[in-house]
C-alpha cells in the first residue's frame, strides 16, 4: 500500500478537526502536517504542526514531500467582520494554498466549498465560493476535488446561533430529505471528512465536484 504524507489547512475547524482525527488513525498516511495560526491541542507521533500566517502561504517550506492537501478553510461574513475579510479567507487564502500545491508537487487537493457555489450567483457568499472553485480548477494539479456540503452538523468551537437552531431542526426533520432532496439534508462534518479521504484514495484525475448527497452516499 502506497504510503503518503498529508497536509490539512483549517485543522481547528469542524471538518478540519475530523480530517485530522481520521488521517492520524489511517495507516496509509505517515505524516500529517497542520498549518494554523496557533498550535492546536493535539499531540501524535505522526503530527507536524506548522504555525503559519496565511497572508504568506507562498513562503511555506516543509522538510517532507506532501502528497495530499485537505483544505477546510472557511469563515462567515459575521465572524470575519466584513465582506472583504470573508473574501480574504474563503477566496484568497484557499486559492493561494492551491497555487502552493501546484508549485510543490502536490498530487491531490481536496477542498471544502459550499452547496450553491456559483461564480455568477447574486448571493455574495455563493459567488465567492464559486469564484474560488473556478480559480482552483485552472491550476495544474493532478486531482482536485471540490466538496459542497449542505448545512454542516457537529459541535463547533465558535458559537453560531442561527446554525445551531438549523441543526436542531434538521436533526428532527432530516428523515424527510430523501431521494432528490438528499443533497439538502444536513450533513455531519465527519461524513464530509470521510468522503474527502475516500476520494483521495481513489486516485482520480482531473477536476471533480461532489455535492452533499453524493458525500452522504459515499
Amino acid at each position: 500500500m502506497e504510503k503518503r504524507n498529508a497536509l490539512i489547512a483549517g485543522a481547528s475547524g469542524l471538518v478540519g478537526s475530523s480530517l485530522l482525527t481520521h488521517l492520524l488513525a489511517d495507516d496509509q498516511y505517515e505524516k500529517i502536517v497542520t498549518i494554523t495560526r496557533k498550535l492546536i491541542d493535539t499531540m501524535h507521533p505522526k503530527l507536524i504542526q506548522q504555525p503559519l500566517d496565511f497572508d504568506f502561504i507562498e513562503s511555506l517550506k516543509l522538510d517532507i514531500q506532501v502528497d495530499d492537501v485537505f483544505c477546510a478553510l472557511g469563515t462567515t461574513i459575521k465572524t470575519a467582520g466584513s465582506q472583504d475579510a470573508f473574501y480574504k479567507v474563503d477566496f484568497t487564502y484557499v486559492v493561494n494554498l492551491a497555487k502552493w500545491c501546484a508549485s510543490n508537487g502536490v498530487q491531490r487537493l481536496l477542498i471544502v466549498s459550499a452547496m450553491g457555489a456559483n461564480s455568477k450567483s447574486g448571493i455574495f457568499y455563493n459567488r465567492v465560493k464559486g469564484e474560488m472553485e473556478t480559480a482552483v480548477g485552472q491550476l495544474n494539479i493532478l486531482q482536485t476535488g471540490i466538496f459542497r456540503p449542505s448545512l454542516l452538523m457537529g459541535v463547533r468551537k465558535e458559537k453560531r446561533g442561527g446554525e445551531k437552531i438549523a441543526q436542531a431542526v434538521m436533526g428532527t426533520l432530516g428523515f424527510l430529505f430523501a431521494g432528490p432532496l438528499l443533497k439538502y439534508k444536513g450533513i455531519h462534518a465527519d461524513v464530509v471528512a470521510k468522503a474527502m479521504i475516500k476520494s483521495a484514495k481513489k486516485e482520480l484525475k482531473g477536476f471533480a465536484i461532489f455535492e452533499s448527497g453524493e458525500m452522504q452516499q459515499m
